[in-house]
């Protein structure tokens, strides 16, 4: 069990495993100051390759967006 924590950590940090880096660069991406075009496109780019789908995958979108975006999406379905 610790063996394989230890293997998984490596393939981690040493970018081996390009699945498991992609999920970590995909909770990384932030719209910040990017249109939400380019927040989009950079989404989509690091989604590919990922095994991320449906659910997890627009909680992972929607903790990226612009709180501000965010709020204002919110108050226009009410």
């Amino acid at each position: 069990m610790v063996e394989e924590f230890l293997v998984d950590l490596k393939k981690e940090f040493e970018g081996g495993d390009n699945e498991a880096m992609k999920i970590v660069e995909l909770k990384k991406v932030e719209q910040r100051n990017k249109t939400m075009e380019e927040f989009v496109y950079e989404f989509r780019r690091v989604v590919r390759g990922s095994s991320y789908e449906e659910r997890p995958l627009v909680e992972e979108f929607r903790k990226g967006i612009n709180s501000t975006i965010w709020q204002r999406l919110i108050e226009s379905e009410c």
